[in-house]
């Protein structure tokens, strides 16, 4: 509620200030080029490989913040309104999205969700096994757990992380190129041109990765962190563990949780405990001093650590590491 009022706040004072701003301050803006804003680090770099330099980019959520808690400034807002195409998750995250856009005049700007571009799935709402449905009981006995059909009515919930998959990542790419074409038809062969060479660098990250997969010992992978990768271990036919359920920063972990996994993780002789970048790591460090593996990074691609931006991270950048740690968590 504390958040939707101070939404509420932050609209009121735009609706005064917007009409008299400029656009966006973004660095080197041109007023000649088309404005694009995107909310997260993926969409900003599916755009950035699409655009090259044609147009004013900008991305609200600054590197190294964390993107499930964000809330918009003032200028966020205005950036947002006088964008020619704005792009966003959607989902659970992105609920203040709604209200801001329902504020202004969308008549002549393109809107991308992510979640509209593929096929979504649902939610795991607890990934600690989902081969498994386990709780622990007080005698540290592990037992099925009994679900009614009223605890899961209207619970239904999709998870956002879509870009995680290559393939959705090139669904994203030809979506996001559409609307640069139509907005921007005099560089519309500009951008195809460049849509095409990014995706087959995404052909061959796909290709990689079921290369990996396929010649591997093991198809399983023990997350002792949250949980963004359904998208990727469903499209590369993995099973995984996991610490958190979900991603959301106000998931908890429990010590019965900590346990199954450490026991899994034995079990199965798994190498490596993965956490996701801009995390403490805490979690995957105890599970994995507790049964001597290594912690490696997976990254999720939310977003890039200061450092990283500054020296020019990209999703493939990314994925490419992840597809070495991939070789070690599953040999």
């Amino acid at each position: 509620m504390k958040r939707i009022i101070s939404i509420a706040l932050i609209l009121s004072l735009c609706i005064g200030l917007a009409t008299g701003c400029k656009k966006r301050t973004v660095n080197n803006y041109d007023e000649k080029k088309i404005s694009v804003v995107t909310t997260i680090f993926p969409q900003y770099d599916f755009t950035r490989e699409i655009s090259g330099d044609m147009l004013n980019l900008n991305m609200l959520i600054a590197p190294g913040a964390e993107t499930h808690s964000y809330e918009p400034t003032p200028q966020d807002i205005i950036n947002i309104q006088h964008s020619d195409l704005f792009i966003y998750v959607g989902g659970e995250s992105d609920t203040w999205i709604n209200s801001i856009l329902s504020s202004m005049d969308t008549s002549n700007k393109k809107i991308i969700s992510l979640m509209d571009c593929v096929d979504v799935l649902e939610e795991e709402t607890d990934n600690i096994a989902p081969f498994d449905d386990i709780i622990k009981n007080e005698d540290d006995e592990y037992e099925v757990e009994q679900k009614t059909e009223l605890e899961d009515i209207d619970k239904k919930e999709y998870d956002e992380h879509v870009w995680t998959s290559p393939i959705n990542a090139i669904k994203i790419v030809k979506k996001i190129t559409g609307a640069l074409c139509e907005l921007d038809p005099d560089n519309a062969s500009n951008y195809t041109n460049r849509m095409h060479n990014y995706i087959d660098k995404l052909i061959n990250l796909d290709e990689e990765f079921k290369r990996v997969v396929a010649n591997s010992k093991r198809k399983v992978l023990a997350f002792g962190d949250r949980f963004p990768f359904r998208y990727f271990v469903d499209e590369y036919g993995l099973n995984y563990y996991a610490a958190f359920p979900g991603c959301a920063s106000q998931t908890e972990t429990s010590a019965a949780k900590i346990a199954y996994m450490i026991e899994k993780i034995r079990e199965n002789e798994i190498p490596v405990v993965l956490k996701i970048e801009l995390s403490n790591g805490n979690i995957a460090e105890s599970i994995a001093e507790a049964t001597g593996t290594n912690v490696k990074t997976f990254y999720s691609c939310h977003n890039a650590s200061k450092k990283d931006f500054d020296n020019g991270a990209t999703y493939l950048s990314y994925m490419k590491r992840n597809l070495e740690t991939l070789k070690e968590a599953l040999n």
